[in-house]
């Protein structure tokens, strides 16, 4: 089990720009995928973006060429760069482990979860 803490959430403007972190305990980061999904007040989780072992990157429509996700695995983090934030993006941010390393967008395949970290944009 990996236990993972996210960062770096807060209230921004619309337009503005976050840089979420998730720190990974173990050894075994670098064969991890990671994944950010997010939950709005009265809506299901929803896949944000992902990032298999090798880097390979997927990202939901409602975010893409927005957001940019990134690992350094000498650092055993995750990121998530958020830019042109918009009001609806506003929601609880969870970075997620998955054990095998290809990156995934469903919740269900991913082993372990961090405790999230609140990011609201104004309008």
């Amino acid at each position: 089990q990996v236990q993972l803490v996210e960062s770096g959430g807060g209230l921004v403007q619309t337009g503005g720009s976050l840089r979420l972190s998730c720190a990974a305990s173990g050894r075994t980061f670098s064969s991890y995928a990671m994944g950010w999904f997010r939950q709005a007040p009265g809506k299901e989780r929803e896949f944000v973006a992902a990032i298999s072992w090798r880097g390979t990157t997927a990202y939901a429509d409602s975010v893409k060429g927005r957001f940019t996700i990134s690992r350094d695995n000498a650092k055993n983090t995750a990121y998530l760069q958020m830019n042109s934030l918009k009001p609806e993006d506003t929601a609880v941010y969870y970075c997620a482990a998955k054990r095998t390393g290809i990156a995934a967008t469903q919740d269900t395949r991913y082993n372990d979860w961090g405790q999230g970290t609140q990011v609201t944009v104004s309008s």
